[in-house]
C-alpha cells in the first residue's frame, strides 16, 4: 500500500469546485440551474487583450521566459502601481505567477512551519486556512464579524499576535463577505504592527479594482513603514476576466525576492508566454471593459442585497466589494450546508455554505452576483418558492 506524507492529509479544498461539479452534474441530467456559486466574472476577457495574446503565438513567442515573469510586463505592473496606488515600485521586486493562489503558497511556505503561527480571515479565502495546516503552522483564525460589515478589529487582531505569530493574512475587499476594511481600521492595525517587527503580512488585493459607492480602495502598499515584510498579492483574473488565463503578480519585500524567485523557478518554471503579453495589454489598454463590468456588478449588487433581505429568515449586509453576497440564514432553522444542499437539489441554485471559509462561515452562505440580472431575479424567486413552501 502506498504511504502518502502525512501532511497530504491536512491539505484542504476548495468546495466552490465541488458546487460547480455538481450543479454541472445536473445540468447534464436536464436540470435547469442557475450558479450562484463560482467567484468568476461572467463578462468575457476584453476583445484587445486576446487579440495581445494571440499576436504573441503568431509572433514565435513560444518558449521558456524568465522565472519572475518578462521585463515588459513587470515594468507595466510598476506603473500600474504607480498610477492606481501612487507608489513607486521597481520592476525587481515583482514576481508574475501562475495565479493568485501560487503566491498565498509561496508565502506560507515561507514562513509555515511547526511552532509558527499564521493568522488568516474567517470566515476567508479556503486555502489560506489549507495551506497554513499543510505547512504544519497553526493556523490562528482572525473573526470577521457581521456587525463590523465584515471588517477586522485592528485592537483583536493585534492582540492575537504571539512571539510565535510569523505571518498575517489580510484580505480586503474579501472573498467570501464583500467586506472592506475601512483606512481608519488598517491605520490602527499598521500603527500596532510597529511593535511586532517580527511579523510579515500578506495583503491579498485581488479584487481592488471592485469597489463600491465611490469607496477608494486602501493598500497595504500605501505604508512605508511596513514596506520591509509586507508582500502584495494582485492579479487579472477578477478585473480582467481573466480567471481561465492563469496569471497573478506579487510585490515582494526585497529580502524575500530571491526566495520567491527560487520557489518559482522548482515550482512551475515561468508563467505561460503569450498569457503575459496578453497582461501588459490589460494593463496599458482601455479600461472601459473594467468600468463596465463593475457597473454592471454594482446594479446586481442592490438587486440581491434587496431581494435577499426580503427572503424569509435572511438578512444581508450590503457588501463594499468583490461580487459576492454573504446573508446570515440563521433564522431559516437551517445550517449552512444543508441550505447550500437545498437550494442546489431542490431549487436548482448553486451557492456555497458558509462553512466552506471556515467554521466562523455558520450561519452564513455565499452568493455570487457574477450572473445576470436575470439569473439573479429568478434565482431568488426559486428560494423564496422554497422557503414558503417549507
Amino acid at each position: 500500500m502506498l504511504r502518502l506524507s502525512e501532511k497530504m492529509h491536512r491539505l484542504g479544498t476548495e468546495t466552490a469546485f465541488e458546487v460547480l461539479a455538481r450543479a454541472e452534474t445536473l445540468a447534464r441530467e436536464g436540470r435547469d440551474i442557475i450558479n450562484l456559486g463560482i467567484g468568476q466574472p461572467d463578462f468575457k476577457t476584453p476583445a484587445h487583450v486576446v487579440e495581445a495574446a494571440t499576436k504573441a503565438l503568431r509572433d514565435g513567442h513560444h518558449g521558456y521566459t524568465p522565472s519572475p515573469g518578462i521585463l515588459p510586463l513587470r515594468e507595466a505592473v510598476a506603473n500600474d502601481l504607480l498610477l492606481r496606488r501612487r507608489v513607486e515600485i521597481t520592476p525587481e521586486r515583482i514576481v508574475v505567477v501562475p495565479g493568485g493562489k501560487v503566491t498565498m503558497f509561496f508565502a506560507i511556505l515561507m514562513f509555515g512551519e511547526p511552532g509558527a503561527e499564521i493568522l488568516y480571515p474567517n470566515p476567508g479565502f479556503p486555502i489560506y486556512e489549507s495551506v497554513i495546516q499543510f505547512s504544519g503552522a497553526t493556523a490562528v483564525p482572525t473573526p470577521l464579524v457581521e456587525e463590523r460589515d465584515f471588517s477586522f478589529d485592528a485592537g483583536a487582531v493585534l492582540n492575537q499576535i504571539t512571539p510565535n505569530t510569523r505571518l498575517l493574512i489580510l484580505n480586503s475587499p474579501a472573498n467570501p463577505t464583500g467586506g472592506a476594511v475601512p483606512r481608519g481600521e488598517i491605520d490602527k492595525l499598521v500603527a500596532g504592527l510597529v511593535d511586532h517587527p517580527q511579523v510579515a503580512v500578506l495583503s491579498d488585493e485581488i479584487y481592488s479594482r471592485i469597489s463600491y459607492d465611490g469607496r477608494e480602495h486602501t493598500s497595504l502598499l500605501g505604508y512605508p513603514e511596513i514596506a520591509d515584510r509586507l508582500i502584495l498579492l494582485d492579479g487579472w483574473s477578477k478585473t480582467y476576466a481573466m480567471t481561465g488565463w492563469r496569471m497573478g503578480y506579487a510585490v515582494w519585500p526585497e529580502a524575500l525576492v530571491e526566495g520567491a524567485t527560487r520557489l518559482a523557478v522548482n515550482c512551475h518554471s515561468c508563467v505561460n508566454a503569450a498569457t503575459q503579453y496578453a497582461g501588459i495589454a490589460a494593463l496599458e489598454g482601455p479600461q472601459d471593459a473594467v468600468e463596465g463590468m463593475v457597473t454592471a456588478f454594482d446594479q446586481r449588487r442592490e438587486i440581491i442585497v434587496d431581494g435577499l433581505n426580503g427572503l424569509p429568515g435572511f438578512r444581508c449586509r450590503t457588501p463594499g466589494g468583490a461580487f459576492y453576497a454573504f446573508p446570515n440564514i440563521e433564522e431559516t432553522g437551517l445550517d449552512a450546508r444543508s441550505l447550500q444542499k437545498r437550494l442546489l437539489e431542490e431549487a436548482g441554485v448553486a451557492t456555497v455554505a458558509g462553512t466552506s471559509f471556515g467554521h466562523l462561515g455558520e450561519g452564513f452562505i455565499r452568493f455570487s452576483y457574477a450572473n445576470s440580472v436575470h439569473n439573479i431575479e429568478n434565482a431568488l424567486k426559486r428560494i423564496a418558492s422554497l422557503l414558503m413552501d417549507g
